[in-house]
C-alpha cells in the first residue's frame, strides 16, 4: 500500500479528483494527508471530510524559501510518502526539497510542455497562436516545468477561446489524466529512461480531448479520445 501526500493552496479540485478515483478504483494506495500553504485553502474542508488527515504550512510564517521548504518536508516525511503529488500548490520550490523527492513527485502544468511553462499559460498560448493547447502532468525536477512528462492532454484552440475558456475547457481534461498518471506511478508501472517516461505494460500517454466546439465534461468516455502514442515519445 503505498502513501500519497497532496500539496494544494486553494479549492484543490485536481486533489478531489485523485482522492475520489483512489476510492473509487480501489488503488493499491492511501492518500495520507493533504497539506496546504494556506490556512484557508477550500480544499482543506474536502479532505477533511473524507477522513484524510490534514495540515498547514503557512509559508508566512518562514523568513525565506529555506526554512519553508524544510518545514514542509518534516510536514510530509511525518507521512512516509511513496508520492508527493502538487495539486494547485502555488509555491516555487527549491532545489534541496525537489532532490529530497526526486522521482517521486508529481506536478500538472496546464500546457503541453516543453511549451509555455510558468504562469499565465492560456493567455501564452493565445498570444503564440498555436491551434493546439493542453495539459501535463510531469515528474518535479530542479528546471521550473521541465521534468520528465507522463501524461498530456490536448484540446483545439477556436477563434473564439478566451484565457478563460481555456481554463474551462481544460480543467475537466486535467481531472482524467492527473489520477491517471497517479495510479500508473502506484502500480509500479513508470519507468523513466534518458528523461522519457515510459508505461509498463503500455498505455496511451496522449489524451486528444475537447473540440473548441464542444462543452467540457467530466465524463472520460464524452470528452476525452486516447491516441497510441508509443512512438511519439521515443
Amino acid at each position: 500500500m503505498k502513501n500519497i501526500v497532496i500539496l494544494i493552496s486553494g479549492r484543490g479540485s485536481n486533489m478531489e479528483a485523485i482522492v475520489r478515483a483512489c476510492s473509487e478504483q480501489a488503488w493499491p494506495a492511501r492518500i495520507a494527508a493533504v497539506l496546504s500553504s494556506r490556512p484557508d485553502a477550500p480544499g482543506l474542508k474536502f479532505a477533511a471530510a473524507q477522513g484524510i488527515p490534514v495540515g498547514v504550512v503557512d509559508h508566512r510564517h518562514y523568513p525565506d524559501r529555506a526554512s519553508f521548504d524544510k518545514a514542509l518536508a518534516n510536514a510530509i516525511d511525518a507521512h512516509v510518502p511513496d508520492l508527493v503529488v502538487l495539486a494547485g500548490f502555488m509555491r516555487i520550490l527549491t532545489p534541496e526539497f525537489v532532490e529530497h523527492y526526486a522521482g517521486r513527485m508529481m506536478n500538472i502544468h496546464p500546457s503541453l510542455l516543453p511549451s509555455f511553462p510558468g504562469l499565465h499559460t492560456h493567455q501564452q498560448a493565445l498570444e503564440a497562436g498555436v491551434k493546439v493547447h493542453g495539459a501535463s502532468v510531469h515528474f518535479v525536477t530542479a528546471a521550473l516545468d521541465h521534468g520528465p512528462i507522463v501524461l498530456q492532454a490536448a484540446i483545439e484552440i477556436g477563434p473564439e477561446d478566451t484565457p478563460e475558456t481555456l481554463a474551462a475547457r481544460l480543467l475537466p481534461c486535467e481531472h482524467q489524466i492527473y489520477p491517471r498518471a497517479v495510479r500508473w506511478f502506484v502500480e509500479g508501472r513508470l519507468r523513466v529512461k534518458d528523461g522519457v517516461v515510459h508505461v509498463d505494460p503500455p498505455e496511451p500517454q496522449l489524451l486528444i480531448a475537447l473540440a473548441a466546439s464542444d462543452a467540457p465534461t467530466d465524463s472520460p468516455s464524452d470528452s476525452a479520445t486516447p491516441v497510441d502514442t508509443t512512438g511519439a515519445h521515443q
